[in-house]
Parts: C-alpha cells; sequence; structure tokens
C-alpha cells in the first residue's frame, strides 16, 4: 500500500540541470545525477489512486502506482521488472516522452502531479547500472519464422524486440548508415546521450535481432534490397519507416540561402557528434537565427543553435502564449495546454508567439530577415491581426513545422499499400495493412506522434504479427483498436 501521506510530506521536484554556462559547451545531457532517497521521496507522492488514470493518459499502459510503490521502498530490482514488462525502452521515454502520464495523475486536480517520468528513468537507469536493466532476454525455442522490419525508430525496435522474443528471426533494415532512426540522427546529444541507444541495441543483438544498415528496402543501390526479395524471404513485413516528409513554409523567399529545413541542420551536428562527420555545412555559429515552429523539433534547433555559438536565437510559435498552469480549454485527466519551458528555453534566445511567417527576405540570393504577421491560430488557418505586421533580421531561417506523413513515391507504392487521406497507411485492428502478411506501426500508420505511442505501437503491431505467423499470440498488446486511428 503506498503511503497514504506521502503528497503531504515532501513536494513535487526533480534533478538539477548543469549549469548554463558549462552545459552550453558541450553536448552531454543536460541534467545532474538524482539522489536515491529523493527519487524515493518522489515515488513516495503516488495516492496507489483506486482509478488510476495515469493508466489512461499512458499509451504503453505502464502500471505506474505499482513501481512507484516499489521505488518507495527501494524495492529497485522488482520495480525495473514491473516497468519492463509494459516498456521495451523506459530509458528513452524517461529522457524524451513529454509525460502524458502525468497530465492524467489525479494528484495533478488539486497539487502538482507526481514527476512519474523521473521515477521511471531512475529505475530503468539504475537497473542498468546494477546490471539487470540488460540482461538479454532470448527465445528459448525458434518458430521458423521470419519477419522483416523496415526502420529502426523506437516502433521498428519495440516490434522487433518482441518478435524475436516470441521466437521469430528478426531482421531489421535501416537505409541511413547506422541504427536509430531518429533516436540517433534527429535527437540532440543534450537530451539523450548515444550510448543509452547503443546499449539497448547491444541486448537485442544478444537476443537475435540482426541489425542491416545503410540499406533501402525497395531501393536500387548497392546493399539495397528490393520488395520482390523482400517478400520471397520474409514471412511477414512491419513498415516502421515514420513519418518522414516535412511541412514545407509555402512563402516567398523560401529558397533564399540560408533557409533550411531543421532535420537536415540537426542530422549534421549529430554526425560530428558521433565522429561520423568533420564539421558541419549548415552552421549557426555568429548568425542571427530565426526557428519557425514552437515544437519540439523546434527546440532541438533551439538548443543545437545556442551550442554552435548563434548571434541570437529566435523561435516562433504560431499560437497565442499558453498559459503557466493547466488551461480551462484541456481539463483534468486530458493532456494539458500550458507553457513548457525546455532546458534549451532557459538556456538564452527568445521565443514569440502569436505569429505567422508573411514572406522572406533576402538580398544577393541570402536570407536577410522574415516578415510576420500577429494574429490568431484556428483550425486549418490563421486570422491576422490588422496593423502588426512587423520584421526580424535573420542569417538563417530554420523551418521546423512538423512532419506530414511517410515518403512516396519508393517503397509504399512497390508494396501496393493503401495510403489514407491524411497521407498514412492504411491498416486494420491488428496493424495489417490492404496488403496481406505486411503491417505499420508507428508514425508512418499514425501521423507524427509521441515516442511512446510509437513504442506502444511497435508492441501492438508485433502482437498482430506473431498472431498472424502463428495462428494466435501471447504477446502484449497496449493499445486498444480505436487508438489506431484507421483513416
Amino acid at each position: 500500500m503506498a503511503d497514504p501521506s506521502g503528497f503531504l510530506k515532501h513536494t513535487r521536484g526533480g534533478p538539477a540541470r548543469r549549469p548554463i554556462p558549462l552545459r552550453l559547451k558541450d553536448w552531454r545531457e543536460v541534467y545532474e545525477p538524482y539522489d536515491e532517497q529523493a527519487t524515493r521521496n518522489q515515488a513516495a507522492r503516488c495516492m496507489d489512486c483506486g482509478i488510476p488514470f495515469c493508466h489512461q493518459g499512458c499509451p504503453l499502459g505502464n502500471i505506474i502506482p505499482e513501481w512507484n510503490d516499489l521505488v518507495r521502498t527501494g524495492k529497485w530490482a522488482e520495480a525495473s521488472d514491473r516497468l519492463h514488462a509494459t516498456n521495451n525502452f523506459p530509458e528513452f521515454t524517461g529522457r524524451l516522452c513529454p509525460a502524458p502520464c502525468e497530465g492524467a495523475c489525479v494528484l495533478g486536480i488539486a497539487d502538482d502531479p507526481v514527476s512519474i517520468k523521473l521515477v521511471e528513468q531512475e529505475i530503468a537507469d539504475r537497473a542498468i547500472a546494477d546490471g539487470d536493466g540488460l540482461e538479454p532476454r532470448p527465445a528459448e525455442l525458434s518458430t521458423g519464422r521470419s519477419v522483416a522490419v523496415i526502420g529502426s525508430g523506437p516502433a521498428g525496435l519495440a516490434a522487433a524486440q518482441q518478435l524475436a522474443r516470441a521466437g521469430h528471426a528478426v531482421t531489421v533494415f535501416e537505409r541511413d548508415g547506422r541504427i536509430g532512426g531518429l533516436m540517433r540522427y534527429g535527437i540532440p546529444e543534450f537530451k539523450m546521450a548515444r550510448d543509452v541507444l547503443d546499449r539497448r541495441l547491444a541486448q537485442m543483438e544478444a537476443e537475435g535481432v540482426t541489425f542491416v544498415a545503410g540499406c533501402a528496402v525497395g531501393g536500387d543501390g548497392d546493399g539495397d534490397v528490393t520488395v520482390d526479395k523482400l517478400q520471397s524471404d520474409f514471412d511477414a513485413t512491419i513498415i516502421a519507416t515514420g513519418s518522414t516528409v516535412p511541412r514545407e513554409l509555402t512563402v516567398d523567399g523560401r529558397d533564399l540561402d540560408g533557409v533550411h529545413l531543421a532535420m537536415p541542420y540537426l542530422i549534421q551536428q549529430n554526425e560530428v557528434c558521433e565522429g561520423n562527420r568533420e564539421q558541419v555545412e549548415i552552421s549557426a555559429e555568429g548568425k542571427r537565427v530565426v526557428i519557425i515552429g514552437g515544437g519540439d523539433t523546434g527546440a532541438d534547433c533551439y538548443g543545437t543553435a545556442l551550442r554552435q555559438n548563434a548571434a541570437s536565437v529566435t523561435q516562433l510559435d504560431i499560437h497565442v502564449m499558453p498559459p503557466p498552469t493547466r488551461d480551462q480549454s484541456t481539463p483534468w485527466p486530458t493532456y494539458p495546454l500550458m507553457l513548457r519551458i525546455s532546458a534549451a528555453h532557459e538556456e538564452g534566445g527568445e521565443r514569440v508567439f502569436g505569429v505567422n511567417s508573411t514572406s522572406i527576405e533576402g538580398q544577393d540570393g541570402k536570407v536577410t530577415g522574415l516578415n510576420l504577421v500577429e494574429g490568431k491560430r484556428i483550425p486549418g488557418g490563421f486570422i491576422p491581426t490588422e496593423g502588426t505586421e512587423f520584421h526580424i533580421d535573420a542569417d538563417m531561417i530554420l523551418i521546423a513545422l512538423g512532419f506530414v506523413g511517410p515518403e512516396r513515391p519508393g517503397l509504399l507504392d512497390a508494396l501496393g499499400v493503401e495510403i489514407s487521406s491524411r497521407g498514412t497507411i492504411v491498416r486494420d485492428e491488428n496493424y495489417m495493412t490492404s496488403v496481406p502478411g505486411v503491417f505499420v506501426a508507428g508514425d508512418a500508420g499514425r501521423g507524427q506522434s509521441l515516442i511512446v505511442w510509437a513504442i506502444a505501437e511497435g508492441r501492438s503491431a508485433a502482437a498482430g504479427v506473431d498472431a498472424y505467423l502463428a495462428g494466435q499470440s501471447f504477446l502484449p498488446d497496449p493499445l486498444e483498436p480505436t487508438a489506431t486511428a484507421l483513416r
């Protein structure tokens, strides 16, 4: 039973962030180590509710009250077992997930919610440090069936691990040079060090998963795999390529030198950090940087530009500034609309809300600034406020407006899968596409979403594949069919 007065004795807390002047000089993770007893105190704030709405808030269905109470009593190994029962990669989500579970925490009705994300990461990191969190769990028997997973992001990796543990021979294909998808190439090092990813990949290899990097399925380059060979060599396929087509900015001046999409910018810096590239071609050093887009990708660009010694950084958000606490439009237990300040935002720079880009200006083919107007975002559009036009000087503009779907033409057309009106891959309640034996998991089917949704979809898709191959499946299936947003 939980400590009935824990939430009264302890206030919400968490690890300190490294001093700003120090962390801007390197690419190490932002947060300092956290004390064990302090973590146990945070877990003690959990009330072990009769109806734990945090379960509803978490797409993985993490059994949060149970592992909170195990942490409270110092039973770290048992807490790790309970956490890993529902989440393949808690050290990823503990660092990168925006924690919708905390938005649904019952304590959050009248107080600050439990620091669920913090406790989750501490459980995972301490288990790994103790040698328990990464112990391989290979299947005892082989089914003799083989599965191809296309894409090595969180959805593909979760599906691959589940299927390998069920006894299937799993091969993960990745077109980039290294395994990890956007967790390797898109997430800055200061949010998640790459050894966190690499050690989990080593566990999966020990469990029998085969990784093939630098291989584009459906491509025609050296080392690529044709769709015909894919279908002849494997009994089932999972498409987990993500939603990688960027949403473009359609204004005059978009083609000026110095205007870039966010992902190529982030990828280059991550390749430098990993030693795969000597220097970036797109650098913010000494430049006035403007980031168009107020989401996580924009914040990643924000912190990256500051570490590259930008002269200034301004992030633009089309939405009006949300309140510091839960907005009335998103009542508990929904995910709260509120002002969120990432570690990057406290490091310098400026955020501007409620504005829309009207045109980009330049001279001699190079960007010099951006014209904007204030107003209000509405579904499907933006209402400008008359007389509020203004200009921002810029030497570099980064477009971070999200993604609109998986890439076409190519693999998807060659496979012949049906595409929805949203540009995503249509799938049924078992995550199978319109082509028998071909499944889809993650953003390619759901649309742009969160890492926790990707892992949950990977687990559910694995259950669908396992049932398709074996007639039934005992793999956990965390998502209800209605959560898959078929069309």
